[in-house]
């Protein structure tokens, strides 16, 4: 295994959750040498030298910026995994149409990339019965795909396959990512446990395992920097049975859903309000567990187990009421980022730009009445943004010695990594 091994980097869906955070992640790097991210949406996360190109996804001009720019790594974040993201049709159209077409412009003769990093999803091996406790990565689904996230997938990666096959000198590493635990956005699967109850299957005690998303995006850096081809399941150590997952958030199990008609439960709740899709039924029937040892093998350690991951969501459930008054999220203006990036005008900090995240931040409703012991279990989840500002209204309204130092440990611990 090789040291760094990609310095000229394309991003594609720059402006979804897994683009932008992985375009921070290699800003940080300062090896890394180019980074141009590709969306026909604008950025949603503020991002200092990676580059940003509106375009579709037709090869001829995806071509066109790969040997402009001498691209020889192309990252593609883009798969819709979440059933309830978008329709069917536009799942379909992003996850197999726009995949092939991205491989197009990767191969052929006189492409500069030699190495295609794709996430891809554990739905590939769907959830059934007689699945094995944990699928490793040679193995293949059990059945035909059940649900139409699972063929977008299967077939999806099977279009890698073909695109690999063809051309043996660029390399090509799959991540099949678990369920993933994501503080800030909340898909299908999150949002039942964020109910006040979690939902369960009579007669069912499915096996979860889950993956935090700091370990998703080092994941991605790690095989992005490294010659590792092949497939790669990303999943935390450890698995839980629901009622240990209900148990942790704090939330009783109710086992609501029959084990029969599956879709005609799911077409009941959804008429309660409550969106379940099929794919997350299936979970909840018979659970999915991933074998992550070869990508331990390989050098990575993950940052959080299971367990872990979820006393996170857990912790940012309890604060997610306290920081909605937070500040205004990011907004990609063009002509702000041109001035800031290229102007002889704009002073350059040493190191790199600097900029003041800070937004005057009103008393959030409850703060005060949250006890210090209770605030201080939660601290070690926060990003450091939200830290920072809860530490400023501590340091001019309560002034707890405990808790400002231990803000001030989380503050220290992001500086160290660089977040």
């Amino acid at each position: 295994m090789a040291g760094l091994s990609a310095k000229r980097i394309l991003i594609t869906g720059l402006s979804t959750h897994w683009g932008g955070r992985i375009a921070q992640a290699l800003e940080r790097d300062p090896r890394v040498e180019t980074i141009v991210g590709i969306d026909t949406d604008d950025p949603r996360r503020e991002l200092e030298r990676t580059e940003f190109v509106r375009v579709d996804v037709r090869p001829s001009l995806i071509r066109r910026i790969l040997a402009a720019a001498a691209i020889d790594t192309v990252i593609d974040t883009r798969l819709i995994t979440d059933p309830l993201a978008a329709p069917i049709a536009r799942a379909r159209e992003v996850n197999v149409a726009a995949t092939g077409a991205i491989l197009e412009a990767c191969g052929g003769p006189g492409s500069p990339v030699r190495k295609l990093v794709f996430k891809s999803s554990a739905q590939y091996y769907g959830a059934e019965a007689d699945d094995p406790a944990f699928f490793t990565e040679e193995m293949s689904p059990r059945h035909s795909p059940r649900t139409a996230i699972q063929r977008d997938v299967v077939d999806a990666e099977r279009e890698l396959q073909a695109f690999a096959t063809r051309n043996p000198a660029t390399s090509v590493t799959v991540l099949r990512v678990a369920t993933e635990i994501v503080d800030h956005d909340r898909g299908s699967r999150l949002g039942m446990f964020g109910l006040p109850v979690v939902p369960g299957m009579l007669g069912f005690e499915p096996r979860c395992q889950f993956v935090h998303e700091d370990d998703v995006v080092e994941a991605l850096v790690h095989v992005c920097t490294h010659d590792l081809p092949g497939v790669y399941n990303v999943a935390a150590d450890g698995v839980l049975a629901l009622s240990e997952v209900a148990s942790l958030l704090g939330k009783p199990l109710l086992p609501i859903l029959p084990p029969w008609g599956t879709t005609l439960a799911a077409a009941g709740l959804r008429r309660l309000g409550l969106p379940v899709p099929l794919e997350a039924l299936r979970e909840l029937r018979f659970g999915r567990g991933l074998d992550n040892r070869r990508l331990k093998a390989s050098g990575y350690n993950y940052r959080y187990t299971t367990r872990e991951a979820l006393l996170k969501l857990r912790a940012h459930q309890r604060l997610r009421p306290l920081l909605r008054s937070g500040g205004d999220s990011y907004r990609y203006e063009r002509e702000v980022e041109e001035f800031l990036r290229w102007s002889p005008s704009v002073q350059r900090a040493a190191g790199g730009a600097q900029h003041d995240h800070e937004h005057v931040w009103g008393a959030p409703p409850d703060y005060d009445q949250l006890p210090a012991d209770e605030l201080m279990g939660l601290i070690s989840s926060l990003e450091p943004e939200a830290a920072a500002r809860l530490r400023r209204y501590e340091a001019e309204n309560l002034a707890r010695q405990d808790v400002l130092e231990a803000l001030d440990r989380r503050l220290a611990h992001a500086r160290r990594l660089g977040t």
